[in-house]
């Protein structure tokens, strides 16, 4: 297929560098018009599209600095090249400030002005695909990684949908392993600021002293260490999504200090005294009841009400009717691919012991039971041999989800002869998490035996 010919619009008084230029550019291949005055290009750039301008600056009325500055206003994605008989550096950085490609100066070397005019046509074209692919982006709907068919992850679509669009504040609740990460993903990805970056916090994972200068950035000498200016979560984010994760383990300093910068949207880094103007959207998730917490004054209740705006509960996967096989297969494809093995499904068997387990540890354990399954199995099926499920959890005694973590953990603990390591890497959480939950639930001699 024939590449589209890259059009240039050239702008200048003068008839022997209209027609100069014309003779150049058509013979390098290029689709040329021409025009004697600023308001001509208008018209001709209203009629159609064209890749490249290049324009005189000095011509009777509009000069060229006025119609680059008309362009940019009507957001064109033309580069503009400008050219002048009379060179200024005064000038030349006008006409770059005002979003110019480049700025040559009469008399010009035919070969140096083809080389600016092909690098001028590369950028125009990095900036279309660019368009395009955002245009893709916008059209392709509900983010594929969360995959689910059931009602509960219908209504979690649903309420992604309705929340994105808008700035509003979102607390994800659930336990752990249901996708809360995957859900902000998605929310960042479906709203106005999709373009700008999302910057991810694991509170869990952070000393107090770590996290004021991870969510706030530090100065230069602000304490031992800091060899250098840092900029915290906050200022990094620019404009797009700070997701809080595991935001119920922030001490009540962070809290006070996280409840200000809500407020105010303002920051103030360690060792600093300039107040810095911050531009983000807070997603924030929890596997905590908030709400108890704060009634035992473990979370403050005002910052708990600035979170608590729009709440998506995440459900867990024992709750996800017909889910359990969906997400099955998508993690087979995923790690057959990634180990280059060649399995094409599950036997009938293996399909009943995955839809008959509780999952306590949600989908981050359903997907790492298959990559041991795909690891250990023997191709083109999953057999019932190669699904490796603990014991299923007794019908009595405490059923709560904290337990429920507890004896999870501590059974992947025992798997693993206590290697924290592995183990972190087994149940998906980075390995100073799983340590803050060794310590919480009291496994610390059992680690060192």
């Amino acid at each position: 297929m024939t590449e589209e010919k890259k059009s240039i619009l050239i702008v200048d008084d003068e008839s022997v560098v209209r027609e100069s230029l014309t003779h150049w550019f058509t013979e390098d291949g290029y689709e040329v018009e021409a025009s004697e005055s600023a308001p001509g290009a208008l018209s001709k750039l209203a009629a159609r599209e064209f890749d490249l301008v290049i324009a005189d600056i000095r011509m009777p009325g509009m000069d060229g600095l006025e119609l680059l500055e008309k362009l940019r206003m009507e957001q064109l994605d033309t580069e503009v090249i400008v050219m002048t008989g009379y060179a200024s550096v005064d000038t030349a950085v006008r006409a770059l400030k005002a979003g110019a490609f480049d700025y040559i100066t009469k008399p010009f070397d035919p070969d140096d002005l083809s080389a600016i005019v092909r690098n001028a046509m590369e950028k125009n074209k990095l900036k279309r695909e660019n368009r395009m692919l955002r245009n893709q982006l916008e059209e392709s709907g509900f983010v594929s990684d969360l995959i689910g068919q059931s009602d509960a992850m219908r209504r979690v679509a649903e309420q992604i949908e309705t929340v994105a669009g808008v700035d509003s504040t979102v607390l994800l609740l659930g336990e752990s392993g249901t996708g809360k990460e995957l859900a902000a993903r998605a929310i960042h990805r479906r709203g106005a600021r999709r373009f700008q970056p999302m910057v991810t916090v694991h509170c869990g994972a952070l000393t107090e002293s770590l996290m004021e200068s991870e969510l706030f950035g530090h100065e230069k000498g602000a304490f031992t260490g800091a060899q250098y200016r840092k900029k915290g979560k906050f200022e990094a984010a620019a404009g797009g999504t700070v997701f809080l994760d595991e935001i119920g383990d922030i001490s009540l300093k962070t809290q006070t200090d996280l409840l200000r910068v809500l407020q105010e949207r303002e920051i103030v880094r360690v060792g600093g005294n300039q107040t810095i103007k911050v531009d983000f959207r807070v997603v924030a998730a929890t596997n905590r009841d908030l709400p108890e917490m704060v009634k035992e004054g473990q979370f403050r209740a005002d910052l708990y009400y600035r979170l608590n705006v729009f709440t998506i509960h995440m459900p867990a996967l024992r709750d996800r009717n017909g889910d359990v096989a969906l997400l099955a297969t998508h993690f087979l494809e995923k790690y057959s691919q990634q180990m280059s093995r060649k399995f094409t499904g599950f036997d009938r068997a293996a399909l009943d012991k995955l839809n008959g387990y509780h999952w306590p540890g949600n989908v981050r354990e359903l997907e790492n039971m298959l990559e041991r399954a795909v690891v250990i199995g023997r191709e083109p099926v999953i057999r019932v041999a190669d699904i490796s499920l603990p014991a299923e959890a007794p019908e009595t005694g405490d059923l709560s989800i904290e337990s429920m973590e507890k004896k999870h953990i501590e059974r992947v603990l025992a798997d693993l002869n206590w290697n924290q390591t592995r183990a972190a890497r087994a149940l998906g959480i980075d390995r100073v998490t799983l340590y803050h939950k060794v310590r919480r639930y009291g496994f610390v001699k059992a680690a060192r035996a």
